[in-house]
This record gives C-alpha cells, structure tokens and sequence, in this order.
C-alpha cells in the first residue's frame, strides 16, 4: 500500500506580514528604504538625537550597553539609521527604516527585551506638519481602508518639535468603543513631529533652510491588535501554532 505525503504548505509569521505590507505601502507612495546596524554608538542612539545626557532612557535599567566597549550600546529604536542617512545623502529626503530594537525591561504580556519599529523621514524645503498629516492618513487607509480615521494629539519627543501621538479609529469595533480601545474608539499607533533643528544641525543639514517630519511605530502592538493576539511573547516563542495560522 502506498503512502500518502499531505502537502504542507509554509506560513509567514504575522510579524513578516505585516512589515512587510507597511514598507510596501512607504515604498508606493515614494518612500526609499534604508538600513542600519542593531548595534550602535551613543552618539548616534542619543546624542545626534537630541536627547540630554541625563534623560532616563540612557540608564542603565533600560538600554542594553555593551560590555567592554565603550559608548556602545544595542539601539534602542531605528532613528540613528536616519541621522545616518542625512549624514550622506543632500535633501529632500524620504525614507523609512523598518528593523529590530532592544530595550532592558521586565518581560510581560505586552512587552519584549526586543520588539520591530517602522519610522519614517521626510526633509526638504518647506516641509510642514500638513505634509506629516497627509502622508500617514494616505498610509493608514491603505492599510486598514478607507474609512479609517486619524487624529494627532500633543506630545513631547526630544528629537522633535512640535511632539504628536498619532491615534486611529479602532479597526475592530469601528470607532464604537470595545476591550481593545479600551472603550475609546482610538488606539495610540504612533509618534511623530517636526524633526528638531537640532537634530538637523548634527547631521550636517542646515534647518534655517530645510525642515522635516519624522514619525515611528511599533510593530508588534500593532500585529497583536490587528490579529487579536494578548501576549506579546507569542510571537518570538517559535510556536508553530500560531505561526500556522496565518
């Protein structure tokens, strides 16, 4: 009697998934891609980023330095890809950097020693927070539709100024309120806002000429909002179940 082979075919982890669907829409509505080393120095983690010296996110208990190598340390977001970036190409400029970041901190449901961050730069002449406005509203309707709603609400990062958090109307429950957004109806995806001159001026741009906007997200929230999954630790766990199901 012959055997029978049940064909298996392979699934893309959620986590692939969806990164790769934002860099495609970034890459469709004119977006360059751009990469850089997981391991970086302080300058271009913190300093060239406007951030203080005695800022909390330098300490020890939440970024991951080096051992035996001085001023090193695992990045804790994708930004220094973009001072990179200005340091060698003139405006305008449009790219966006999708890549892994660490960060020290307990492990729980919804947070990981390492996690997946999309951020995107634009500078150029006349860059202004309309431009930040209509590029993410373009980005969110193509990937969750057109009805999605946006809306911008006052923050402070140090390597922009002015600061926004960026929310969308829940794609769950349509902007009515359910568990997810916490019966708000929005869901916190993002922050942004104009690059800080500062941050211009160390790459070697001059901001009194150029100005830009700069927005990041992370990715893994937004997989396990998307696709209903409650820990975050699932998704780095290797488990094919879950893998399988997509």
């Amino acid at each position: 009697m012959e055997e029978t082979k049940e064909n298996i075919g392979g699934h893309i982890h959620p986590l692939t998934r969806t990164m790769d669907e934002i860099v495609r829409i970034f890459a469709e509505l004119g977006f360059e891609i751009s990469l850089g080393p997981e391991i970086e120095t302080e300058h271009y983690n913190f300093d060239a980023l406007n951030v203080p010296k005695d800022h909390p996110a330098r300490d020890m208990q939440d970024t991951f330095w080096i051992k035996g190598v001085k001023e090193t340390v695992l990045r804790t977001h994708t930004s220094p890809v973009q001072i990179r970036y200005m340091e060698n190409h003139e405006p305008p400029l449009r790219i966006v950097v999708p890549g892994k970041v660490f960060r020290y901190e307990a492990t729980d449901a919804t947070h990981e020693t390492q996690f997946h961050q999309v951020e995107g730069l634009v500078v150029g002449e006349d860059v202004t927070m309309a431009g930040l406005n209509g590029t993410l509203e373009s980005f969110f309707k193509k990937l969750f539709g057109e009805n999605i709603k946006m809306r911008m609400r006052p923050s402070f990062f140090p390597f922009v100024e002015p600061g926004v958090e960026i929310d969308i109307s829940c794609f769950l429950c349509k902007g009515e309120g359910c568990n997810v957004c916490k019966r708000s109806g929005w869901i916190e995806v993002m922050g942004g806002g104009m690059v800080h001159p500062n941050v211009l001026h160390a790459s070697g741009i001059d901001p009194r000429k150029y100005s830009g906007f700069a927005f990041g997200m992370g990715v893994d929230r937004l997989v396990m909002t998307k696709y209903g999954i409650e820990d975050v630790r699932l998704l780095y766990a290797g488990d094919l179940r879950l893998v399988n199901q997509f």
